[in-house]
């Protein structure tokens, strides 16, 4: 995807530029954690040591942030375009663009500063993981420290990455849906709505199982359920983000298809 939004001069729009952002968020958060899960697999030894635990949650606490925040930033370029439409180069600039981006990446950084900050005051005793990557509520488990200021900042930042992204998108599709709904045209429907189903269902998909694990105390919530969920936002949707957004839109179908036509003939 984010070659193909490089090569293809159509697709230089806000939109797709954030959809590059969003493939480049995925990409590297699929990399912190999968190739050493699979490497475990194979060697059948599970073991990362401290510093590498640490820098395996920071790298993934960044990304897992910033996606929250992406996720965010593209639901109010779906309501400007579909609501504002004589608006949206205006409002949507290549500066206004820019600057969101930067400030998903900024509120990223201080969410995984303070994360990781936290676990550094922690002791840890029997050294044994109760999950696939070093997570904030396993960690927390396997520590011989107090735990409470670590639970009250994780459930603080925690909520202010999920609740206020959830908010937004949440505010922007109400406001999106009122809008088709005013739209008399049948086909000008079906187009509207097909422009926003792909991010919708990325969006119910991991707000869902990023909430599910993170936002209830660590003495409430099942490590094996957490599991599952968490399989989900650090493994599957990086995987089905592209297919949803690429397979469910025709102006990425006709780029692709340009794209290897052009090749072809050279």
């Amino acid at each position: 995807m984010m070659a193909l939004i490089g090569l293809s001069a159509p697709l230089h729009t806000p939109m797709y530029y954030f959809l590059s952002s969003l493939s480049f968020i995925d990409f590297c958060q699929s990399t912190v954690i999968t190739p050493k899960m699979l490497g475990s697999f194979v060697t059948e030894k599970n073991t990362i040591s401290y510093a590498e635990c640490l820098a395996q949650f920071y790298v993934f606490c960044f990304f897992i942030i910033a996606e929250c925040h992406m996720l965010a930033a593209m639901a109010y370029d779906r309501y400007v375009a579909i609501c504002r439409p004589l608006l949206y180069h205006a409002t949507m600039s290549a500066q206004v663009c820019l600057w969101m981006v930067a400030g998903v990446y900024g509120l990223s950084l201080i969410g995984s500063t303070a994360h990781t900050g936290c676990l550094l005051r922690l002791s840890f005793c029997n050294g044994v993981i109760n999950h696939y990557f070093c997570d904030l509520y396993p960690l927390l488990a396997s520590s011989c420290s107090s735990t409470f200021i670590n639970e009250v900042v994780g459930m603080t930042f925690c909520a202010f990455n999920i609740i206020l992204p959830t908010l937004t998108t949440l505010g922007s599709y109400v406001l999106i849906v009122a809008s088709i709904l005013r739209i008399r045209s049948t086909q000008g429907r079906a187009k509207a709505f097909g422009t926003c189903s792909s991010h919708l269902s990325a969006v119910v998909i991991f707000y869902g199982s990023t909430a599910f694990m993170y936002l209830q105390p660590s003495s409430v919530s099942n490590m094996d359920q957490g599991k599952v969920s968490s399989v989900f936002y650090t493994i599957i949707i990086p995987m089905l983000n592209p297919l949803i957004y690429s397979l469910r839109n025709k102006d990425v179908k006709v780029a692709f298809c340009k794209v290897i036509e052009r090749r072809h003939f050279q």
